[in-house]
């Protein structure tokens, strides 16, 4: 016998409800709404007027109701760059090792991996507390100048991760706004628009333009500002813990990629509210997260 089938007709859409045992008000406050109770002894009641009527397994109920409401507008995403949309996480961490090694500083690489994606800043300043060594700023400069120099050097080696180019474009072929907001400088940053084969104008907010880069929240804010959108309407898209903190900050939901290196587990403590393989993961699951083709029904 075929589940208890009901269909909504409302001024928006058309909705398809399969609840057996259950009971559902459709419908808001005085006329124009309906309950639904697939117990043993359905009962039907429209409107103020209720008329008790039997209903049969199967049995297809339409229900006009006039109800109006403020449909939402689907969610923007902010992306982080470096271990989001282009692998380049481990040539960053190779840059900045030999960096330091550069000025006599040793450093394990995996305690170098664990800062990518923070401020610079705070890389130097973790830098400080692990090896006990003190830094002039004209040695940070330095030292900021060289990770530039050798990441430079390198980038023909980097490329973008699986479905980050068809991710984008069909987030722009749906019309859902999306920016990208890395805590790498344009010098660093800008080279990897070409990877994705995106326009030099594509809205992006790198180290260069704010005052504090992640864990703040000012590179999210900014980049919220920047597609006119409140940044509690958008998902911040990242690889690392210190992109899924400063979404928390920045009031926006969090998704976290493995595509960075970091765990399902940390990414998830960090606040990430689902968690994919890497682009192409997220692109196969668009629903999940609130995405739907422009017009669809349902």
């Amino acid at each position: 016998m075929r589940e208890p089938q009901v269909i909504v007709k409302t001024r928006h859409d058309v909705r398809r409800y399969r609840e057996p045992g259950r009971r559902r008000r459709y419908g808001g406050r005085g006329g124009g709404g309906c309950v639904a109770d697939f117990g043993t002894k359905p009962v039907l009641s429209l409107g103020r007027g209720t008329v008790p009527s039997a209903v049969t397994q199967g049995t297809l109920i339409v229900v006009e109701t006039s109800f109006t409401y403020t449909e939402s507008r689907p969610p923007a995403f902010l992306f982080d760059l470096d271990g989001t949309l282009i692998d380049s996480v481990y040539q960053h961490v190779t840059a900045w090792r030999q960096a330091l090694v550069s000025m006599d500083i040793d450093l394990a690489v995996w305690r170098i991996h664990r800062r990518i994606g923070m401020s610079g800043g705070l890389f130097v300043s973790a830098l400080v507390r692990e090896t006990g060594i003190t830094l002039t700023q004209a040695q940070v400069d330095a030292l900021a100048r060289k990770h530039a120099e050798l990441y430079n050097a390198s980038v023909d080696t980097v490329g973008p991760l699986p479905g980050a180019r068809d991710l984008l474009a069909t987030l722009t072929e749906y019309r859902v706004p999306w920016a990208i907001a890395t805590s790498g400088r344009a010098e660093t940053a800008h080279s990897a628009l070409a990877m994705l084969g995106l326009p030099e104008d594509t809205p992006m907010i790198t180290r260069d333009l704010v005052r504090h880069a992640k864990p703040d929240p000012d590179l999210f804010l900014a980049a919220a500002s920047l597609l006119d959108v409140d940044p509690a309407s958008c998902m911040v898209v990242g690889d690392s813990v210190w992109d899924l903190l400063a979404a928390r900050r920045a009031g926006a939901l969090g998704i976290g990629l493995q595509s960075g290196g970091y765990g399902r587990e940390e990414l998830e403590r960090a606040g990430a509210y689902r968690v994919y393989t890497d682009p192409a993961d997220l692109l196969l699951r668009l629903d999940e997260v609130g995405v739907r083709r422009p017009y669809a029904s349902d």
